[in-house]
Order: structure tokens, then sequence, then C-alpha cells
């Protein structure tokens, strides 16, 4: 396997933004990846994307996106129907091929202009579930339920359960993280009691149990062997990566449990050694529950300095930037192994996890 490295990332800023289109979002955050990057714009060999043509109900929206790249010189490029997280994951195949030495990965998405909560059911199972038209909310409220009372706990001999205190104790660090991050608008209280006197929105889910709508992009170069070692002093190096699936019905899993993030941190190598620091995409406060116990992360893990999705969630490029975020602290040293993860799908159906480690 060849070795490959994060070298380059850049985010726009995460808010509704009723004034720029998606090409005029992702060109200053594509021209700033790449200048971090170090590598020529001309000489990157792959270009892949994702992105969601339903968030904006325009047809082959990623192909008018591309002028955010540029029209010359000719490019290789892909695309994928899913989060930018994805797309890294063909860039970094593309680059085991050996053919091409570096490639640019980008995700975007404008959330505001459409009720996400009914856009999702367009991905739900046909037969049995879309036709009830269940919102993203109801679901994840479903799964909350589903860890706050079911018998998870009980089968391992824990007599302690999770509660809504503990959705709320994500819900405050993850804020206060946020409200360092001049990329994200945080308002609101940071107080646990506070947040456990709001009212639901689908219980036993609160407003800030959810994820914020979001409109914004990321881009990331990657580079391989010498090249990465040429053009940056301390590359995030991908020691692994790993996606897996749930089944597509939600009444065929235990909602509580996540054994395609649990597989996919097993085949990443995520417990190979210590992680320092971990970028979990949990949009819902209970979600960033499941993932800490389906990946075994303790204590000791810092996890979503940035904020994670409770503060941002651009669709289509939160989980790309969760991996961003973990390799920006393998490059600036404040940490030596990251984990970054990305979901997709209804109640973490789908799980990508990437590690990354300092040379």
């Amino acid at each position: 396997m060849r070795d490959v490295a994060i070298v380059g990332f850049a985010q726009s800023p995460s808010h509704p933004d009723p004034i720029h289109n998606d090409v005029e979002t992702l060109t200053p955050v594509i021209a700033e990846a790449v200048k971090r990057s170090g590598i020529p714009r001309k000489e990157i060999g792959f270009i892949c994307s994702g992105s969601c043509d339903y968030l904006t109900g325009v047809p082959f929206a990623f192909v008018s996106a591309l002028d955010a790249v540029g029209a010359w010189p000719p490019v290789r490029e892909s695309h994928v129907e899913m989060d930018g997280a994805w797309a890294l994951y063909e860039a970094w195949v593309r680059l085991q091929v050996g053919d091409v030495d570096s490639a640019l990965v980008y995700g975007f998405g404008k959330s505001s202009v459409g009720d996400t909560r009914d856009i999702s059911v367009a991905q739900l199972d046909p037969y049995y579930v879309a036709p009830l038209w269940p919102d993203s909310v109801s679901m994840a409220a479903l799964q909350a339920r589903a860890l706050l009372e079911g018998d998870r706990r009980q089968e391992t001999g824990d007599s302690a359960r999770y509660t809504e205190r503990d959705f709320a104790e994500v819900v405050a660090r993850n804020l206060k993280n946020a409200k360092r991050n001049q990329l994200a608008q945080v308002a609101g209280v940071f107080d646990v009691e506070m947040l456990l006197q709001a009212p639901y929105d689908v219980s036993p889910l609160r407003e800030h149990d959810c994820p914020p709508v979001s409109d914004g992009a990321a881009a990331i170069v990657l580079a391989a062997g010498e090249l990465a070692r040429k053009v940056h002093e301390r590359p995030a190096w991908i020691s692994g990566i790993d996606h897996r699936i749930e089944a597509h019905s939600l009444g065929a899993r235990d909602l509580a449990k996540s054994p395609s993030a649990a597989l996919a941190a097993e085949k990443a190598g995520a417990g190979q050694g210590s992680i320092d620091v971990a970028e979990l995409h949990a949009p819902f406060s209970h979600q960033e529950l499941i993932l800490r116990d389906a990946m075994g992360l303790g204590e000791e893990v810092e996890i979503n300095p940035s904020g994670g999705a409770l503060a941002a969630n651009p669709i289509m490029a939160t989980g790309l930037i969760r991996i961003g975020e973990a390799a920006s602290r393998v490059m600036n040293g404040t940490a030596k192994r990251a984990l970054g993860h990305a979901t997709s799908g209804p109640c973490l159906q789908q799980n990508l996890v990437c590690v990354m480690e300092a040379g």
C-alpha cells in the first residue's frame, strides 16, 4: 500500500447563507486548501467531490460546481452522491493505483434552501419506511429512546444507563468547544441544567440535541509518498481507512448500537494505538455516545474539539470536515494520532473511519 497523507485542509464558515451559491462558496475554500498543501493546482492529479442534488433541487449540481475548480487544464474527476468523506475514500483508493500522486477532495451542501427533515426521507426504504414519511429528527428520536430504554446495558450487566442529562452534557461540551471556533455561529446557553429545561422538539430530543441548519463547504488535498514529505513538514498520514453499512431497514437492527462503526474502526486500526483526538460526525447528541461506545473511545480521548456537527452541519461536507479537523491536529503537532469519522443515512446507517498519524 502507498503511504498517503492529508497535506491541506480548508473550510468555509457554516451558517445559513442566502447570498452565495455553491460555486461562490467553494471557490475560496478550494483555493485555500490547495495553497496550504503547497502543491500547484495544475499539478494535482485527481479530483473527487461529494454532494447531493436533492438539497438544492437542481439536477447535476455537482457539474456546475466544477467551475470552482477551473475548466483548464482538463482534469480527471469523479463524484459521489455522498458526504465528501466518501469522496476522500475514493481519492485514497485512486492514489493506491499509482498513476497520480495527489488529489483534491471537496464536499459542499446548501441545507437552508429546503427542509432537510423532509428531504432526507427520500433515502429511506421505498416500500416499508418512506411511505410513512418519518422525518430525520423523528427517526433520531426513536434511536435516542432506544438508547435510553433499551436492554443493551442490561445485556452487559451494567446497571447504569444513559439519561437525558448525558445528552445535555454532550451538547454543552460541543458548544463550548465551538465557541472558540469562528467558523460556526454558536448562540445559546451551555449550562446543563438550563439545557434540560428546554422544551422537547421530538421527545426525548430537544432543539439543542439536533444539528443546526448550515450551508458550507470543505476541501482536502491528499499527497502520496515523497510528495507529501516534500510539501509538508508534518503531514497527517492515513494509517487506516474503512467504511461499513448497516441493514437498510430500521427494524432490522438495534438502533442503540452501531456495529458498522465498530467494524470500520477495527478495520481502520483505531485500536492499534492510543487516540489523542477523535472528531465524530454525530448530528444528534445521543449519537456521540453510541459512537464512543462502538469505537471504544475512553475518557482520555478528546472528542470534537472543533464543536462537531451540533455546532455546524453543512450536509455533504460535515463528515469531510471531521476528517479535516482531526488531520489539522496532527499537522499542527497537538496530536500524534487522531480519528476522523463520517456518517450518512438515518440513525448512523453508514459509517466511515479514518485514522491519521504523525510521520
